[in-house]
């Protein structure tokens, strides 16, 4: 198959590198320099009001849809009640310094890929959640780590700036 970089129906979906995968509690965007230290404290905060806690994945979806994917991921199968916790936890933490609370609600999922406007992405959705059926895995959360996205030139790149133990 030829692709073409600029034309969305012939190219592939933008998959996420493997060590780039990650289970976003808050994304914030933009953020000044001088704001990281108070990120970092708001996460140090929500980790030291979270436990250790088991996650697993295992099966597969899209969102807005199947029929037309932007976001193509894995499922929290365990574990989706102590990351929605914490999740909170951080947006009430950050809400202290100055951000504003996010007001949508959290779902747990781990991004595999991005297809917004990719012709093909339905198909790929509906033969990525055929494959992930019987797929799980698990693992156990023991931080919270504050990453600074890195976009063009390529796929995203996240660069981790904090990390806090979970209690």
């Amino acid at each position: 198959m030829v692709r073409a970089e600029g034309d969305p129906g012939l190219r592939d979906v933008r998959w996420v590198r493997l060590d780039g995968l990650h289970l976003t509690l808050r994304f914030l965007g933009p953020t000044e320099e001088d704001g990281i230290p108070a990120v970092a404290a708001a996460v140090d905060a929500a980790a030291a009001a979270s436990s250790r806690f088991d996650v697993a994945i295992g099966g597969a979806g899209a969102f807005p849809s199947v029929a037309r994917p932007r976001a193509l991921w894995l499922a929290v199968t365990a574990g989706a009640v102590e990351l929605g916790a914490t999740a909170r936890s951080l947006d009430d933490r950050l809400g202290e310094v100055g951000w504003p609370r996010d007001d949508r609600p959290y779902r747990a999922h781990l991004t595999l890929a991005r297809s917004d406007g990719v012709r093909a992405g339905p198909d790929i959705a509906r033969r990525l959640i055929a494959a992930a059926a019987s797929f799980e895995t698990s693992f156990r959360a023991e931080s919270l780590v504050l990453f600074e996205s890195i976009s063009g030139g390529g796929p995203a790149r996240y660069e981790p700036l904090h990390e806090a133990r979970l209690d």
